[in-house]
């Protein structure tokens, strides 16, 4: 039998941490550690070794494995590069670099400039790895921070303390971490809330005076209770933590301390179940039950596996006759994962050799339970995603980025020349979809392979807008062309009269008369498929409307014709005339090519006219003499 006052009581387990009782892993760890971190500060102002060895001892009663020490030790390496990924991965294993690349990940998440919902970003803190062991150390990481934020500015406190109240110490709570979640919370209130920290503090500090501290005498009073009837039990009392206090008042509407029923609270530890509901009949006995007060979280645990008998007494012996007292029962491996939520089931169970498996599988467990009963609050899909670059650096990209979305993220010039890239150490397409925590690498060659097909690999707005910018400066000849081509197809199958080089028949789009180079523009989408070919045709009247044959004939006396003596090779439909330069048509010239203009159409040139070497290659088409009846070549 044992009582207990105050914070419930934690399992005897080391705080201090000593390499030299470690693996050999953990001791080559910890000198690389020594080694890296020498002469380098955190970003609160305490030396890196400090803040390590400080975070070390939070971790330690969780009894964490090798790998999740050596991740403990190094989780700082990628920043400012110390060291790459693929070292970590060379030195202590994948597992290790997981859980490192994790902690770096979750270390740049924060509620700053964000417009994602709170409830989202504890959800992709969760997501970004479903080993706890990268979740435990960053909120380790965080209990230490607070208590180092004296050589912070006072909005920058503001806004460390913000993030880890509003997103931190509710994952600890998802978790069923507890003993985190009241650390986290219990720094963190007094700066976020500064004004109600001292309100609740003053009216505890009330309360204690006219009530006086009876925990201690209600614990003995059960204590002594419970033995009598033959239970061995341990018994722990404690006051509500302030911010709970505080969230308990804002959701019950309340304006002081004692409208709330478990303010004051008694544990009860016994060894089954079955002695649980034993104590629970004889509470019900000893004290006077409050209506609607009893939860059977055995039955029924919450989303977090948290297991307890919970029933709220008055008229309890050794308590002030007008309050409220609640009882929690539980057994002691109830206790234990009430304290260490999900890790209680590898440091206690495994002791250290963690099944990634197991854990993983429990994890994701406990996510789909969460998921299930806070629909309301996390109802919309998360929509950012973390990555890394093979040196560590942290890209954050839209949920369904592929790898093409991370190259242009990166430089527009890497988007552009990209061939192909890397995911997790394998070959992928550009148009593979990025998850959490991925570590991409993006092969890129010397000058731009960028296509219109390429729009359709592209996820975000912003690269899509990088591409057409390139597309349009340097394949806007190219796509006119083509665009020109497309429609003039159209224009045959419909026996309708071909594009000019004025581009007439697009003076009147839309109800409104485009200049020359707005015409190209048109056919500059119709080219890039941006805009579809039926809904161009209907606005220029060709569809679903009947067109005379002697409509017809007028447009085409305004439209030139493909001179009938040249025959396209490359089989492109656009206007033709003879270059002055060289004048193919006068005299016999076997060899011609044909050139495409900026307004659009074809000029034909003698082969070796000197003006070609002026021409860009890419302009020229194929062309050559139609055969005629005679075998004449010339006009």
């Amino acid at each position: 039998m044992k009582v207990s006052r105050g914070e419930w009581a934690t399992v005897n387990v080391p705080t201090d941490f000593d390499p030299n009782t470690g693996s050999a892993r953990v001791r080559r760890a910890w000198k690389i550690m020594q080694e890296k971190y020498a002469g380098r500060f955190h970003w609160t102002g305490v030396p890196l070794q400090e803040h390590v060895d400080g975070v070390m001892k939070t971790l330690l009663p969780f009894q964490p494995d090798d790998d999740a020490i050596i991740a403990c030790l190094l989780h700082h390496v990628l920043q400012d590069r110390m060291w790459t990924i693929s070292a970590l991965e060379e030195n202590f294993g994948t597992s290790v670099r997981s859980i490192v690349n994790g902690v770096h990940l979750l270390s740049h998440v924060t509620m700053k400039n964000r417009r994602i919902s709170i409830g989202n970003l504890r959800s992709m803190l969760l997501r970004v790895s479903d080993d706890i062991r990268v979740v435990l150390i960053i909120l380790c990481d965080r209990a230490y921070v607070l208590e180092h934020l004296d050589r912070l500015s006072e909005a920058e406190r503001r806004r460390v303390c913000g993030d880890v109240l509003h997103l931190f110490a509710p994952v600890a709570a998802r978790l069923g971490i507890y003993t985190l979640k009241h650390t986290l919370e219990s720094r963190a209130f007094p700066i976020v809330y500064p004004t109600d920290a001292e309100r609740i503090a003053e009216q505890l500090c009330a309360l204690k005076s006219s009530k006086g501290s009876f925990l201690d005498g209600a614990a003995r009073a059960l204590n002594l209770f419970l033995k009598g009837e033959g239970v061995g039990s341990e018994v722990a009392g404690r006051e509500k933590h302030p911010y709970s206090i505080f969230m308990k008042m804002r959701s019950k509407s309340v304006s002081h301390i004692e409208d709330i029923y478990d303010l004051f609270a008694l544990r009860v530890v016994v060894e089954t179940e079955e002695e649980c509901y034993r104590v629970l009949g004889l509470l019900h006995r000893r004290g006077h039950p409050v209506p609607h007060r009893f939860k059977d979280y055995i039955a029924f645990p919450k989303p977090n596996g948290y297991r307890s008998l919970h029933t709220t007494l008055t008229k309890l012996a050794g308590v002030p006759e007008n309050a409220f007292t609640e009882v929690q029962i539980r057994t002691r491996n109830m206790d234990r994962e009430a304290k260490f939520g999900v890790a209680a089931h590898w440091s206690y169970k495994e002791r250290g050799s963690l099944k990634k498996a197991v854990q993983r599988s429990h994890l994701q467990k406990m996510l789909e339970q969460q998921e299930s009963v806070e629909n309301q609050e996390d109802e919309t899909l998360i929509d950012h995603i973390f990555v890394l670059t093979p040196r560590g650096d942290i890209v954050e990209l839209p949920e369904g980025s592929t790898a093409l979305d991370f190259a242009f993220h990166v430089h527009t010039e890497v988007g552009l020349a990209s061939r192909g890239a890397r995911v997790n150490g394998s070959i992928v397409p550009l148009d593979h979809v990025l998850e959490n925590g991925d570590i991409v690498e993006v092969f890129k060659g010397k000058d731009p392979a960028a296509s219109p097909r390429w729009l359709s690999l592209l996820h975000t707005a912003s690269a899509r807008a990088k591409l057409r910018r390139y597309l349009f400066i340097h394949k806007r000849p190219e796509f006119i062309m083509r665009g020109r081509e497309i429609l003039n197809a159209e224009l045959e199958k419909s026996q309708l009269p071909l594009l000019d080089s004025a581009l007439s028949l697009l003076r009147s789009y839309e109800g409104r008369t485009l200049t020359f180079v707005e015409r190209e523009d048109l056919l500059m989408k119709i080219g890039q498929g941006t805009i579809r070919i039926s809904s161009v045709l209907t606005s220029l009247g060709f569809l679903n409307e009947e067109k005379s044959i002697a409509s017809s004939v007028t447009r085409r006396r305004h439209i030139s014709l493909q001179n009938p003596l040249i025959h396209i090779v490359d089989n492109v439909p656009m206007p033709l005339s003879y270059a002055k330069c060289c004048k193919p048509h006068e005299g016999k010239v076997e060899a011609i090519i044909g050139v495409v203009t900026r307004s659009g159409d074809i000029k034909v040139h003698r082969n070796r006219c000197r003006m070609l070497a002026h021409v860009n290659r890419e302009r020229t088409v194929k062309v050559r003499w139609r055969e005629r009846e005679k075998g004449e070549n010339t006009v």
